[in-house]
């Protein structure tokens, strides 16, 4: 297995999660079902307009032709039935901070590009369960050698920010499609693990999302004020609209709600806590039953997708989602790459030796945590991945 150079084999400080899932994480899991149900109803109902108003608006990222041949082995390919069958997958996922249009609105008008956000998302080969796993972006890693847009190469980079990656591979023309294939090669030398397909999500696509759904509500256990976020809000219960919900995700540094920590650690918690209430909002609306809140959802995600070519198809979407409609939501609970904050270069953190486990298990198509047992005494035990 390719390994960083930046691995250490000290205590892991944000250990992955115990097999007994909180509230939270069947929320999670809830709201993933939700979304791959949206794009299964809008591949199998026949709805000819629909459909080609939401294909047209997705942006097919060729991700391919930049990443070479040096990869990791892929997965053997069973007969497909949704592109996919018989196989597990996994699908690297990166919000962007690309400032273009609207986006530049949004967070302000800077140059270049990085992943602010990156989660691989495991579908295993039965379809039985999904994993998530957050990579902090400030992980340090070796930055592997990227093809960018004009047939160039950039030269390897040893221990720099994950987030990096994408801008060194979208380069000056700020290649989408070649940023994700940089972003896939980085985590790919980091872990291990080939990644089969990728999405890119822009700013406002989240915005317009949440919007379309009406807000979201959430309920706050203290002030949050971050100016450089663009993000002033009270404690106690509310609805965010999209821009604010944006503010919410971007916000690192500030006060209240762990603002003051300025730690990227704390911002994965803070996302997971907004997925909370959204999911609980996405649960409370018809959106899979009424083509009026539908329509906008669907063209709201696909107009701020940059998507590898395997997923770029509705149709293709939908066949994948109609495989996973009955996905247990137990078997879905978030976790972070383990961790410890750098010794080298403060404010970055390097990935701890349990995340050679958490990789060996996604490789093995394995369960990131034990199956909780019961001892005499009835107590749920079970050992959590890279404890």
């Amino acid at each position: 297995m390719a390994t960083s150079t930046t691995r250490h084999t000290r205590a892991v400080t944000k250990p992955v999660r115990h097999a007994r899932r909180p509230r939270a994480s069947r929320r999670v899991a809830r709201t993933a079902a939700i979304t791959v149900g949206v794009l299964a109803l809008s591949g199998t109902t026949g709805a000819a307009a629909l459909y080609a108003q939401v294909q047209g608006g997705i942006d097919v990222a060729d991700v391919d032709q930049f990443l070479g041949d040096d990869r990791p082995a892929a997965a053997e390919e069973a007969a497909p039935v949704d592109g996919y069958a018989g196989r597990p997958i996994n699908i690297l996922v990166m919000g962007t901070d690309v400032r273009d249009g609207e986006n530049a609105a949004l967070a302000g008008d800077v140059d270049g590009m990085r992943s602010d956000t990156t989660l691989l998302v495991h579908l295993s080969a039965d379809r039985s369960r999904v994993d998530v796993v957050s990579i902090p972006r400030d992980s340090l890693v070796d930055i592997p050698s990227c093809t960018l847009e004009d047939g160039s190469t950039t030269d390897p980079r040893a221990s720099h920010m994950f987030n990096e990656a994408f801008q060194v591979g979208a380069g000056t023309t700020q290649n989408l499609a070649a940023a994700a294939a940089c972003t896939r090669l980085t985590f790919e030398q980091a872990s291990g693990l080939r990644t089969d397909e990728s999405i890119v999500v822009k700013m406002d696509g989240v915005r317009d999302v949440i919007d379309a759904l009406g807000g979201v509500p959430i309920d706050l256990p203290e002030a949050m004020d971050s100016p450089k976020a663009g993000l002033d809000v009270p404690a106690g219960q509310q609805v965010f609209d999209g821009t604010t919900a944006l503010a919410f995700l971007r916000a690192r540094t500030g006060t209240g709600n762990g603002l003051e920590m300025g730690s990227d650690l704390a911002r994965i918690e803070r996302q997971q806590q907004l997925i909370d209430a959204l999911a609980a909002q996405v649960q409370s609306t018809n959106l899979l039953t009424d083509a009026g809140t539908l329509l906008p959802v669907l063209t709201s995600v696909t107009r701020s997708l940059s998507i590898s070519s395997g997923l770029a198809d509705v149709r293709d979407l939908a066949g994948l989602a109609l495989t996973l409609r009955d996905v247990d939501p137990a078997t879905l609970s978030p976790v972070t790459v383990p961790v410890i904050d750098s010794p080298v270069e403060a404010g970055r953190v390097e990935w701890t030796a349990a995340a050679d486990d958490l990789w060996a298990r996604i490789a093995a198509d394995q369960p990131l945590t034990d199956a909780a047992t019961t001892d005499p005494t009835g107590a749920a035990t079970g050992a959590a991945t890279g404890a």
